[in-house]
């Protein structure tokens, strides 16, 4: 028995060694290849028979970039939670929550989005991760919502577009949206309308705990399961959502949106709604067209209302989030959301 014994040990201590190594140079590979994002979509568009700056370029290049970013992004946030999730079931996570800390719960993760540069899709990932590690769902809404809407990227953009006093407001009213709306929607117990697959991977019987207490390398073993049973749920989602993104952001009709929005009428922040929450692009790609609105004349509550719903609303998110929620509770978020928006649209062009 004691010879047995001595001949497992080392046999499992190498095994252990080569699980660690095996995720540093993991990590390390993810990090190499999300540095090359950038020159990988530029080279790759190049190759086309296209010019880069033409509408098909900007597609082209839209989808090289944000295809694997967001695929990376999503394996590497669903390794750590999957990982974190070995020492904190979705039990505790949710007692941890609960009561009075999950009142501080919602203003949390509207400031971890407001800190987090993502884009409405890049923020995906992180959501998911959320939810299957057992976060209240209102809390983790309060994050998605917060996380494109008023990131850091759109802010110092607007910063250099209307001045400190307007940023400082639109910063306000997204946190409080943000905030807001997760609380609403965590007190309607909506998590009866995620997806079968998440709600049994929040259940005791699919934590995939040992019965004993898990080593390192079983911690490790949770999380690449965790990753390989999501990212085989969502990874063609993400391609199709960010293809059509892909080409709203290549071609989008800004004539057309000058003559919705240009005009002083009532109707006109609803029709900026419905008309950005189609769209997809970040931040950084709204922003141009923002200053062409402004430029035309629109008002500016109407446009930051067009702002908001095209980096909280966008189509391609809602094609990605399928998988992990219904349509009903799709449909429960994007109207709790589009209210704060059109609210916040009103209120600028009243006291602006």
């Amino acid at each position: 028995m004691t010879t047995e014994t001595h001949n497992i040990e080392p046999h499992r201590e190498h095994s252990d060694w080569f699980w660690y190594v095996g995720v540093a140079t993991g990590g390390i590979a993810w990090f190499l290849l999300y540095q090359q994002l950038i020159p990988f979509s530029e080279w790759a568009t190049a190759l086309f028979p296209i010019a880069r700056n033409s509408h098909t370029g900007e597609a082209i290049a839209f989808f090289l970039y944000d295809v694997p970013k967001v695929l990376l992004l999503l394996t590497l946030i669903v390794f750590v939670t999957g990982v974190l999730r070995s020492w904190f079931s979705p039990e505790k996570t949710r007692a941890i929550l609960s009561g009075k800390r999950e009142i501080l719960g919602y203003p949390l993760a509207a400031s971890l989005g407001v800190l987090t540069p993502f884009c409405s899709c890049s923020s995906v990932p992180l959501f998911i991760g959320f939810v299957s590690a057992g976060i209240p769902l209102g809390v983790t809404f309060s994050f998605l919502i917060a996380g494109p809407m008023v990131g850091p990227v759109g802010l110092g953009l607007l910063f250099g577009l209307v001045g400190w006093k307007i940023t400082a407001i639109y910063l306000v009213f997204g946190f409080t949206i943000a905030t807001v709306a997760g609380w609403v929607m965590g007190r309607m117990g909506l998590e009866r309308y995620l997806q079968d697959w998440v709600r049994e991977l929040n259940t005791g019987a699919a934590n995939g705990l040992p019965e004993e207490r898990p080593s390192m390398m079983d911690r490790i073993k949770i999380g690449l399961d965790q990753v390989k049973e999501i990212l085989g749920k969502v990874w063609i989602w993400v391609v199709i959502g960010i293809s059509i993104g892909a080409l709203i952001h290549g071609y989008v009709p800004e004539a057309v949106m000058l003559k919705i929005m240009g005009g002083e009428t009532w109707w006109s922040v609803p029709a900026a709604v419905v008309v950005g929450v189609p769209m997809y692009t970040n931040a950084a790609g709204v922003i141009p067209i923002v200053e062409a609105l402004l430029g035309k004349g629109a008002a500016l509550g109407t446009t930051l209302a067009f702002m908001m719903s095209v980096i909280a609303l966008s189509l391609p998110e809602m094609i990605i989030l399928k998988q992990v929620l219904t349509l009903r509770l799709i449909a429960i978020f994007i109207a709790v959301v589009a209210s704060g928006i059109l609210a916040t649209g009103f209120l600028f062009n009243a006291l602006l």
